[in-house]
């Protein structure tokens, strides 16, 4: 007669088999049993584009997300042509390797080009205590040589943040030199409550170099190197037909992504706008009470859609009043206080609108609203917020006349003529 611990021990083996076949049935997550570490090469935080190789395909950051269940989320650059299956490697804290499929979401703007911004979703093994993972091709030598990607975002909060408000900046590039719009628009931001600028820096003008260099020890600004011209040949527009490339706009939509992973934890909201842009309350002094009344108005909105308003940089204010600044006479760049006229709307065009989001409702985003998000999205009326975008007319056939004069911009005047100046004083005439 079979006693009682016979039993258990032939029912803990008939169980143990169920779930093996469990999990090998189990559908995009591939798991394979720990192998022992020697050691797991380590990619700095630097470095911002990353080959996996034998394939076609990038990746850019990796991040903990456990919103959806357990999970790792990898930011990429995918080739949409090439079908080929991925995996992450998870380098465990007891020195072990551990295999999953990565279940791959290609995000659904592209607009046409080769590549496009994809999230890499890999499910975590409760065992491996993993801080770093790395992406492989279909055969497993295609990750030898290949460094891992350290998981950011580990230790997770949802009410106390180092920073309220963080700008995206999504690139610079064309060695960009609009340097004294770039002084006056980070002035601005800071007297809104800004306290923290994140820029990807594709090239810029040595002019404007050192202006980062003096924001970032003042501890404003930080940049993150985007070389993404040395692996692709990005595309200098939005539209694949007319613009041709590799990527869409330099990669704008996978820093834009990234930069919400970067900041989910560390900022309450982020704003996603271009540096030639300035979104600005106009019923409250500041972004801190603009977002106090918008949340208290809209308690289930993580995303505010600000409305986008040209003010063409061809047309300057009558009275002169901001143009004869001596010290910005050898500036390089547009001066914003000189351009008070704004074109009017359209009733039957819909305008774009760039975004203050709080970063832990978004899930992947564009460039003018979010794709995959948790919660409501809310469109700020334009007499509450909107953006002042200082470039050329988008409306040609309009006259001076025919512009609404707004002269918001010189609320901030005074501290940012001052700033300004400093600024000048201690970066670019120092050098002369």
């Amino acid at each position: 007669m079979v006693n009682i611990k016979t039993l258990i021990f032939l029912l803990a083996i008939v169980l143990g088999y169920v779930s093996v076949l469990w999990l090998q049935q189990k559908p995009n997550k591939t798991f394979s049993p720990p192998e022992p570490a020697v050691a797991c090469p380590v990619i700095s935080l630097e470095e911002t584009i990353t080959p996996v190789l034998g394939t076609k395909h990038f990746v850019v950051a990796a991040y903990a997300d456990n919103r959806d269940g357990r999970r790792t989320r990898i930011i990429g650059i995918i080739n949409r042509h090439s079908g080929v299956k991925l995996y992450c490697v998870f380098c465990c804290g007891n020195r072990t390797f551990f295999n999953t499929t990565a279940e791959v979401q290609q995000h659904s703007d592209h607009f046409g080009f080769p590549y496009v911004t994809t999230d890499l979703l890999c499910e975590t093994a409760p065992v491996c205590k993993s801080s770093h993972v790395m992406v492989r091709g279909p055969s497993p030598s295609a990750g030898n040589g290949t460094r891992f990607l350290p998981i950011q975002n580990q230790h997770q909060q949802e009410d106390e943040f180092p920073y309220e408000f963080t700008v995206c900046i999504s690139n610079l590039f064309g060695n960009y030199n609009n340097v004294l719009q770039f002084i006056q628009t980070l002035e601005v931001y800071k007297i809104l409550g800004i306290q923290k600028v994140m820029i990807y820096k594709t090239n810029c003008s040595q002019t404007l170099d050192k202006v980062l260099s003096y924001y970032k020890e003042e501890g404003v600004v930080e940049v993150i190197p985007w070389p993404i011209t040395t692996i692709l040949n990005p595309s200098h527009g939005w539209n694949y037909a007319k613009h041709k490339g590799d990527l869409h706009y330099y990669g704008q939509l996978t820093t834009l992504n990234d930069c919400i992973y970067r900041n989910m934890y560390s900022s309450k909201y982020v704003l996603l706008n271009d540096i030639d842009e300035i979104i600005a309350p106009y019923k409250h002094r500041d972004l801190h009470q603009l977002m106090e009344y918008l949340s208290s108005q809209n308690p289930k909105a993580g995303v505010f859609l600000i409305e986008n308003h040209i003010y063409p940089k061809n047309v300057f204010d009558e009275t002169g009043r901001f143009s004869q600044q001596a010290e910005w006479k050898n500036v390089p760049g547009i001066n914003i206080l000189e351009h008070v006229h704004r074109e009017p709307d359209r009733k039957e065009v819909y305008n774009p609108t760039k975004m203050i989001v709080n970063p832990r409702r978004v899930e992947q985003t564009s460039v003018h609203s979010v794709l995959r998000h948790y919660g409501e999205s809310y469109r700020v009326p334009p007499d509450v917020s909107k953006i002042i975008h200082v470039r050329v007319l988008l409306q040609g056939q309009l006259s001076k006349e025919d512009l609404i004069r707004d002269t918001k911009l010189w609320e901030y005047a005074d501290e940012v003529i001052k700033k300004t100046n400093e600024v000048i004083k201690r970066v670019i005439e120092s050098e002369s």
